[in-house]
């Protein structure tokens, strides 16, 4: 009998904070803040971004002041 054959395995996910040699996160940081934000302003989950649980978080609260500060848009409501 033969063996089962095996699925080929898929290649990792580049991880878009690492491969824009960036160490920190800075709200101010308006173009690189918007690769994290969905076309309705939403921020993008870890599962889509590939980001760590903490960069996830870093990424968040930078977010989160930018709109505060007025940089960045808050999610559109209009349906």
């Amino acid at each position: 009998m033969a063996a089962p054959s095996r699925k080929p395995m898929k290649p990792k996910k580049a991880v878009p904070v690492k491969s824009t040699k960036i160490d920190k996160v800075d709200y101010k940081d308006i173009n690189t803040l918007r690769r994290f934000i969905s076309e309705r302003g939403k921020i993008r989950a870890r599962r889509v971004t590939g980001l760590s649980v903490q960069d996830q978080r870093r990424v968040a609260i930078a977010i989160k002041n930018a709109r505060e500060v007025a940089l960045l848009p808050y999610a559109s409501t209009a349906r």
